[in-house]
């Protein structure tokens, strides 16, 4: 018998590569394959805990106690999927899903994927731009207002349109699912929309080209970028060939100098890697032997969050401030919907389901993050140096 937990990464495997092509029909495939194979184990977990009573399968699934808005959201869900004609039900069904549960899926995907839990990562609820400040802090300036100053406070502040980026998530519902309940609906629908959601995201954050689509950390964001079809250049990579203080120091400063050309504060550097190469180049260049024999891993000269994260390709490595990096994701003014679906066909005792979500993202500046070529990273070695030496 093949684990669960197996197929289960099987399928966010394949999830993953989906996201990373432009293919929309294999994305939309991996989706529902994806959330199929949720469903089934959220149906034998019902029917263990049927059988058993056992509370601590409740916790395992994530089934929550749902409010009173909750509940009714997701009986209404349920009824008009029972009915013979359920796109004309669920045209009916104006109510989007409720914000506490938008809520938890973001709380979900903070607690499961460390990169999302790193960066600036909110909630935008209903909203559909934003104001964000490009320069950092700047000191404030007495004198008239006029037109210079005025000027110079607009080139400080940027705008993030949060509906230009749709992402959206398909859901077989099986009709057995119907007879679960509304709190393990509820499980299902959070489980599938936020490790969707996780992996699309991942994806875009490291490296989306901001063509419909958030704009990654590898991009080029500087003022005055050439932006072509709207995708933005990818940085230019930097070889780092040692995690040495000395070369670490150079990397460090390049992120300590922002973009008016004014020195801030670095307390700690984001460091995302592809797993391969952290097992291959990252782990070796930070593990080191005490005298006792015992090895410590992930040593740097200064503080560091290493991630993991399969969206990195091999070779490459970003360093970074994980506090510049905004993104937003909410139900927006006109999403939050469940709507009945004939984009993706699958058995016929089941009915395919659609959400729309929006939300964008970007580097609030571009000497936030650096691009790096780790190919020739090398291992750390024990260097010993003999300052004095007794003369026989």
């Amino acid at each position: 018998m093949i684990c669960k937990d197996v197929i289960k990464q099987e399928l966010k495997d394949n999830l993953c590569k989906a996201f990373q092509s432009t293919d929309e029909d294999a994305i939309a495939e991996a989706f529902a394959d994806f959330a199929d194979g949720i469903q089934q184990n959220v149906l034998d977990e019902f029917n263990l805990y049927q059988q058993t009573a056992d509370s601590t399968i409740l916790a395992k699934r994530g089934v929550k106690q749902l409010t009173a808005q909750e509940t009714k959201y997701y009986q209404s869900m349920v009824d008009a999927m029972k009915k013979s004609d359920p796109r004309q039900a669920f045209t009916g069904l104006n109510t989007a899903l409720p914000e506490t549960v938008i809520e938890r899926i973001i709380e979900d995907i903070k607690e499961e994927h460390p990169l999302l839990g790193a960066i600036n990562f909110i909630n935008t609820a209903a909203l559909t731009k934003i104001l964000v400040n490009k320069q950092g802090a700047q000191l404030a300036k007495w004198g008239p207002l006029n037109s210079e100053i005025t000027k110079e406070l607009q080139g400080a502040i940027g705008k993030i349109d949060l509906t230009l980026c749709k992402l959206s998530a398909f859901m077989p519902i099986a009709k057995d699912m119907l007879a679960v309940g509304p709190e393990w609906i509820d499980a299902y629908v959070r489980l599938t929309l936020s490790e969707a959601i996780a992996l699309a995201l991942e994806t875009a954050i490291v490296s989306g080209t901001g063509n419909d689509e958030p704009i990654g950390m590898d991009r080029d964001v500087s003022d005055g970028v050439s932006v072509t079809g709207g995708v933005y250049p990818q940085k230019t990579k930097i070889t780092v060939n040692s995690l040495d203080p000395t070369s670490y120091g150079d990397i460090i400063a390049k992120l300590a100098k922002g973009p008016n050309d004014k020195n801030r504060p670095v307390s700690e550097v984001l460091l995302i890697v592809n797993p391969t190469d952290y097992f291959k180049k990252v782990f070796p260049a930070t593990t080191v032997r005490a005298a006792d024999g015992t090895y410590s891993h992930d040593v740097l000269p200064y503080p560091t969050k290493i991630i993991q994260s399969s969206a990195v390709k091999e070779g490459s490595a970003i360093f970074g401030l994980a506090s510049k990096y905004f993104m937003g994701i909410g139900a927006g003014s006109s999403g939050g919907k469940i709507e009945y679906s004939d984009e993706v066909k699958f058995l016929e005792d089941e009915r395919v389901y659609l959400i729309k979500m929006y939300g964008n993202g970007r580097a609030l500046d571009d000497n936030a993050f650096i691009l790096a070529d780790i190919t020739g990273l090398q291992p750390a070695s024990l260097k010993v140096e003999v300052t004095n030496s007794a003369k026989e």
